[in-house]
């Protein structure tokens, strides 16, 4: 089924534009909770929303559980919490959805909407699009009333905790970069729990500072205060907490596929690689493909977006996936992205093995890659790019085994993203500017 309104990872823009409003986020509660009822195996249980620090997070939360009331749905309102945290309480009260107002990794003026099944795992496209047929354009009204609250945020954070045992981190130092956004209660508090010494940056939230130059999107200050410092590592989220990015004692900045790498080998080397499998994306980098095959493992590729990952998870009996972005999803741990526990599991090889993050990382040797993305005006659809279709092809025979090429668009912004690997840096730049050159004659890009 086609949808409108859902991408890749729920709907997201900018506030007070045609989608993200309150006005929308009633109808779309109302539309939720007739679709709910259509659900045979769901017939009781409240709705739980969380949301991150975003200033209009609240007003659509409001907005979204008039629209629910409407359908005869309860909502409890969690409050400021990752989204890991959402998908946690669902499974574990017996609610009948998740939802999470968030637009992750977006600037402050963006927000959005994504929703958790019974099992704490995210909608289908299916799902999504048998919700968008229940969208009415009669108006709900919203009132002021105050919502129950719910202790999501503790509950998660007391689990995250007890996956190292106490006082393990004593004697550590850790800068911690939460975006300035949900996760600034609770990964510092988990931390500081396990005995370390946390040094926060991006840990003064205000509504309209939510990923402004730091977190997981913008390592370059967590980096330096890490060498500043003299911390162990490094460790920085994204607005909504589903994203792990880390950085070595010397600065160096890991991505996610270094930290799926770094997993699946440990996890192969101890006979813990549940199928001997890790799932990945089209995203990830030829290297770690090499990396699992040469520790005894495979390889599972899935399209971009983290759902998508534990969907093939689920099909292939994996429990270990996700992306080169930073979401890192630990099945036995969680039903989707957690950017904390991907960091505590790296922290627990490190003290498995006693070895520095700067030593780890060097089990993955990437291919030579470069990515762009440029944001276009029209999301023309690729086929009917005959100029780019051309040079995607003949790219495709001079690189042969040696590299590949993805061209796609953004399941969440208007952007157009290109990815080159290949044999030298040389070759893929070449490649990369080929690419580009061949987008901009045939779509405007802004």
């Amino acid at each position: 089924m086609r949808r409108s309104y859902f991408g890749t990872d729920g709907i997201r823009g900018e506030f007070g534009g045609p989608v993200i409003n309150p006005e929308f986020a009633a109808r779309l509660g109302a539309a939720v909770g007739r679709w709910l009822r259509a659900q045979a195996p769901v017939s009781a249980g409240a709705v739980l929303i969380g949301r991150d620090t975003r200033a209009s997070g609240e007003v659509l939360m409001k907005a979204l559980a008039a629209g629910l009331a409407t359908a005869g749905w309860t909502a409890v309102d969690l409050g400021v919490l990752p989204t890991p945290a959402v998908s946690r309480a669902v499974k574990a009260d017996g609610a009948a959805l998740g939802v999470m107002i968030t637009a992750s990794h977006n600037p402050a003026e963006d927000n959005g909407i994504k929703f958790f099944n019974g099992a704490g795992v995210k909608l289908t496209d299916t799902q999504e699009a048998e919700i968008e047929q229940q969208l009415s354009t009669e108006p709900v009204a919203v009132g002021a009333g105050q919502l129950p609250l719910g202790e999501a945020l503790k509950n998660y954070s007391m689990a995250a905790s007890a996956l190292l045992p106490a006082c393990a981190l004593r004697g550590w130092k850790i800068v911690l970069d939460t975006a300035n956004g949900a996760t600034c209660g609770s990964s510092p508090w988990v931390l500081q729990e396990l005995g370390a010494e946390v040094i926060g940056i991006g840990d003064r939230p205000d509504g309209t500072n939510i990923n402004a130059g730091v977190g997981s999107e913008h390592p370059e200050a967590l980096a330096a205060r890490v060498v500043a410092e003299g911390a162990r590592l490094g460790i920085a989220h994204d607005g909504d907490g589903d994203r792990c990015a880390l950085c070595d004692e010397n600065g160096g900045v890991l991505d996610g596929d270094e930290i799926l790498t770094i997993l699946a080998t440990h996890g192969l080397a101890h006979g813990r690689l549940v199928k001997k499998i890790l799932v990945a994306t089209v995203q990830s980098n030829l290297g770690v493909d090499a990396a699992i095959a040469a520790a005894g493992g495979t390889v599972r590729r899935s399209a971009v977006g983290d759902r998508y990952v534990i969907e093939e998870m689920l099909a292939c009996g994996a429990t270990l996936g996700g992306e080169s972005s930073g979401h890192v999803i630990c099945l036995e741990n969680a039903a989707t992205g957690d950017g904390l526990v991907a960091a505590l599991k790296v922290i627990e090889v490190m003290r498995a093995t006693g070895q520095p993050l700067s030593k780890l990382r060097g089990t993955l040797r990437k291919f030579p890659q470069m990515t762009a993305a440029l944001k276009v005006k029209t999301k023309l659809p690729l086929e009917n790019l005959p100029g780019l279709q051309a040079v995607m092809a003949a790219l495709a025979g001079e690189l042969g085994a040696e590299g590949r090429l993805l061209v796609r668009y953004s399941g969440t912004e208007a952007k157009l993203r290109l990815l080159v690997e290949g044999p030298t840096n040389d070759i893929v730049q070449s490649a990369l500017a080929r690419l580009d050159a061949a987008v901009r004659a045939e779509l405007t890009v802004i």
